[in-house]
């Protein structure tokens, strides 16, 4: 029987994305040939898709889709467990199918999606367990957002080079004119950018809840007692501390990562100024793979020790 090393196990796992044992099996299976573990391990992995359903799926892609004539747009996340698995071609393709069906289609929530017809007359969910079965790890759509424009409005989006942090964003103008005017389309793209790489999980200072907003004066309010700062000019600084927390927290009072000397709501007069309307930004959505799941942290070198060893 042919000796399986550490290393032979490590490196089809990050040829498949499949599990240390299964990896280990497969090898033992076909006598350490490389390419009959390989499909082996699809094979096997028919028969195991929904077992893999229950496993943290942290990784992954976010998928971005927009129409030809720019009116519609879909912003989507799509996780793996190993980003092994996230470089996958297949995992790749099947992204971006996804993020191009929610824009054509429009489904309601998660739920519609995985009712929706698709490929060779299947729905979401089936394709989604044959790639399962393909791959080899737990593979989930977790949210999306779909833009259908209306009226005078302009779409901008933006997907990052890694594939892993994405935003789309809403312009309203004065008129069709305005809307379709170079520096419209231009600074929508730009406010894309800027979500994506800023974070704000606000649009604008008004979205912001007010328990929200009374904890920050609350905790102002406390360090400026400990800094024993008199009461009588707390005002005037809380006015300034407030400030500051509307530029870090919503996309339209932040500083403008292309021109440090202007906001983002100063780039928006400007466009409307050359475009000769008001433009106004009226929704975002950002995604980043990965954002408040609870990952499992794992040893890969103590792992395949372990597996190799049989403990």
């Amino acid at each position: 029987m042919a000796e399986i090393t550490a290393t032979m196990v490590k490196d089809l796992r990050e040829k498949t994305g499949a599990g240390m044992m299964d990896c280990k099996r497969a090898l033992s299976e076909c006598a350490g040939d490389f390419t009959k573990a390989e499909e082996w391990l699809r094979k096997k992995g028919i028969s195991k898709a929904a077992s893999k359903g229950s496993r943290i799926a942290a990784e992954g892609l976010i998928g971005l889709s927009t129409s030809a004539d720019g009116r519609t747009g879909a912003l989507v996340e799509v996780n793996c467990e190993t980003d092994f698995v996230a470089r996958n071609p297949d995992f790749v393709a099947l992204t971006k199918d996804i993020a191009d069906l929610i824009a054509k289609k429009g489904p309601a929530d998660v739920a519609a999606l995985q009712e929706t017809d698709w490929k060779d007359g299947k729905k979401v969910k089936d394709v989604l367990a044959e790639s399962i079965a393909k791959i080899g790890e737990n593979i989930s759509v977790r949210r999306f957002a779909h833009f259908a424009l209306q009226g005078a409005t302009t779409l901008g989006s933006y997907l990052h080079s890694n594939g892993r942090q994405g935003a789309m964003v809403e312009l309203t103008a004065a008129n069709d004119g305005a809307a379709k005017h170079e520096a419209v389309t231009s600074v929508a793209k730009d406010l894309a950018m800027q979500a994506t790489a800023m974070k704000p999980p606000y649009l604008k200072r008004e979205e912001i809840p007010a328990d929200v907003l009374e904890k920050e004066k609350d905790i102002y309010k406390a360090e400026l007692a400990a800094a024993k700062k008199p009461e009588a000019i707390w005002d005037k600084i809380l006015t300034g501390k407030v400030e500051k927390y509307f530029e870090g927290v919503n996309l339209v009072d932040q500083v403008s990562i292309k021109d440090d000397k202007k906001k983002v709501k100063n780039l928006l007069t400007d466009a409307g100024k050359a475009a000769g309307g008001d433009v106004n930004a009226t929704r975002f959505a950002r995604f980043e793979v990965g954002e408040g799941i609870e990952k499992k942290k794992e040893d890969l070198a103590a792992e395949v020790a372990k597996t190799i060893s049989g403990v």
